[in-house]
């Protein structure tokens, strides 16, 4: 390849050491730094990418890392179709991230740190793609997670912020545990973790522990792309800066499950059951994420939501073996996801840093581009033609149908009709009706400066070509399914009666429109009563209002009892038994040299009779023998 493949996750090294170093001089000035050697990575990857495309791959070690007694590893780059993919949406969608952060988080304090941080998170990501074993995957994967507490609780002064960054890393934490198992149970079932030979011997592996292999990872899978039951950390990450929150969902962290399962989907296929697990697991947290986002009133939790429930429609694309569908939905959710958390930004900015959907509204005459990019993403998300999100989406509905899965498929289609009220909603109370804001607020509303406006223009761009440009569907697949092929090889079009595939595709447009229609009836038609909004009406509105209680649930079951063993073990176990005895053994030392001191006289008349007694007793013992 023409561009050394060491170089794309250096460049991202190079601008966290120099950013962590010197940021304290550096200060206001650090995007000097962190933006442009993502910029750079990002060619890389581009360069890469057309390499990939004219047929090239690159398998090679980058340097030996551990040798010890049989085990030797090193770390290892894997350059194929599906990692070239990955590395464009992380470093190209990234680097817009980095560019717009350079205006949302002027002035801050810890600006040289933000960068540093952010740079160490693309650097961890770009390793965790191009990773060509399950180890060096591993160490990455874990990297990725420490680098998300670490932006999530950014502003750690702040006790929400702090709490939530623990959550995200100790949620992972349940997940991570599975992933480490599975990577174990690979060496001790294959005796490598070198992802070609893992993969040539996965036909020797029995079904039975293919699938214990591959539950395994996939639960490290559901810890860090949010999927049922370790999703409650990623609501909660919404406390850190927005360009982390459109990071974390859109380009990296989230996607690394999805990527996980794609990578080993030779493990799954084996197992087979595991497949079935990762489509209905998808599925239900797709369903399960879109009606808590019916109800929620902060902007930067709907679009949480919403990633959870989209993640679900990937890996229910992956679990029914579709996987160039669920990848091209990763990539398609990359853009308009990222472009709705920044314009999300752009509005708390222009807000001065209000959420609530209660206290806003009537922006748009003054943000026009945030508006009108919003509105592209808004309607990516929802599904309609001839968007990015519309083709993805549907290429995943309709593989379920295919797959011989009508009841997927009907969850899968009610997520979709939801996902369009819920993002609907969202528009329209920010951007239209009567400004709801204090009018100290509303009279600053303004656009945001260009360095924040031209990173959503290019993600409204790539929402509305990206479809059309590799995702209209033929015989041979779509273009992006062809790319993957080497990967993923294309699946023969087989005879399935009922639906159509336009009639399909036509009842996908029919549930994106009418939830955009029932979300302006509610919310655009009349007048919104603000007050109303976040009360809950009846039994269900609350049970959804209060997202299922899952939280509540949780901290009874898991939160409480770990509170409770942690504070016995250390006043009971800890004070009581391991302290009791360590001050125990001091105090009986301190106890006999008090008794001993009493010897001690200072008169050399004793210690002449101590003498001559103690030769006393010598004699008389040698004299007794």
């Amino acid at each position: 390849m023409s561009t050394p493949v060491w170089l794309m996750p250096f460049l991202p090294l190079l601008g966290t050491l120099l950013n962590a170093l010197f940021g304290r001089w550096i200060g206001r000035h650090a995007h000097w730094i962190g933006v442009p050697v993502i910029g750079a990575s990002f060619l890389c990857s581009c360069i890469l990418f057309l390499s990939v495309w004219s047929g090239e791959t690159f398998r090679g070690d980058l340097f030996p890392w551990i040798q010890a007694g049989a085990f030797t590893t090193a770390v290892t780059a894997l350059v194929d179709p599906l990692s070239a993919v990955m590395l464009l949406v992380v470093t190209g969608v990234g680097f817009l991230i980095h560019l717009y952060s350079v205006g949302y988080m002027h002035g801050d304090p810890g600006y040289a740190r933000f960068f540093t941080y952010l740079n160490l998170f693309v650097f961890s990501m770009v390793m965790l793609v191009l990773a060509g074993n399950f180890l060096v995957l591993y160490v990455f994967w874990e990297a990725v997670g420490l680098c998300s507490y670490l932006l999530i609780g950014f502003w750690y002064e702040r006790k929400a912020a702090a709490d939530a960054g623990k959550k995200a890393f100790i949620v992972n934490r349940v997940g991570d545990f599975g992933f480490g198992l599975g990577v174990m149970y690979l060496w001790v079932a294959l005796g490598t973790l070198d992802y070609d030979e893992v993969f040539a011997k996965v036909p020797t592996l029995a079904p039975e522990t293919a699938t214990v292999i591959a539950l395994l990872l996939f639960m490290g899978a559901c810890g860090k792309s949010a999927q049922l039951p370790l999703h409650t950390w990623l609501p909660d990450a919404m406390e850190g800066p927005t360009p982390v929150s459109a990071l974390i969902h859109a380009a990296t962290m989230v996607t690394a499950g999805i990527y996980l399962v794609a990578r080993s989907h030779l493990l799954f296929e084996r197992s087979g059951v595991a497949l079935d697990v990762v489509a209905w697991v998808g599925g239900l947290t797709a369903l399960f994420a879109a009606t808590i986002a019916l109800a929620q009133t902060d902007i930067k939790r709907v679009l949480a939501y919403s990633t959870i429930s989209q993640l679900g429609y990937m890996f229910a694309g992956v679990g029914l073996g579709a996987y160039a569908a669920g990848l091209f939905h990763l990539v398609t959710h990359a853009f308009f996801k990222a472009l709705l958390f920044l314009g999300a930004g752009s509005v708390i900015h222009a807000l001065r840093g209000e959420q609530d959907l209660r206290k806003m509204g009537g922006v748009a005459p003054r943000m026009i581009t945030t508006t009108v990019t919003f509105f592209v993403g808004a309607a990516g998300l929802a599904g309609l033609p001839p968007l990015a999100g519309f083709f993805s989406k549907d290429e995943i509905l309709a593989s379920a149908y295919h797959a011989g899965r009508p009841g997927l498929w009907a969850v899968l289609l009610l997520g979709a009709l939801l996902t369009a009220v819920y993002i609907s909603r969202a528009f329209i109370l920010a951007f239209r009706g009567a400004p709801r804001m204090s009018q100290e607020v509303a009279r600053h509303v303004h656009e945001s400066p260009r360095v924040m406006t031209v990173p959503l223009g290019l993600l409204a761009l790539l929402t509305t070509v990206a479809g059309v440009a590799v995702g209209i569907p033929s015989a041979q697949g779509t273009a992006f399914a062809r790319f993957l092929s080497p990967v993923f090889p294309l699946a023969e079009e087989a005879g399935h009666g009922g639906l159509s595939a336009l009639t399909l595709l036509i009842l996908s447009v029919i549930a994106a429109v009418a939830g955009v229609l029932l979300a302006w009836l509610i919310y655009d038609s009349r007048p919104v009563n603000a007050e109303a909004i976040g009360r809950p009406r009846n039994r269900l509105h609350a049970l959804v209002l209060h997202k299922y209680y899952v939280d509540e649930v949780y901290g009874f079951l898991f939160v409480r009892p770990l509170v409770w063993l942690a504070g016995f073990c250390a006043r009971v176990l800890d004070l009581g038994f391991v302290d009791g005895i360590v001050n125990g053994v001091g105090r009986l030392v301190v106890g006999w040299a008090r008794s001993m001191r009493l010897v001690q006289t200072g008169y050399v008349m004793n210690y002449a009779l101590a003498t001559l007694l103690g030769a006393v007793v010598i004699v008389a013992f040698f004299l007794s023998r």
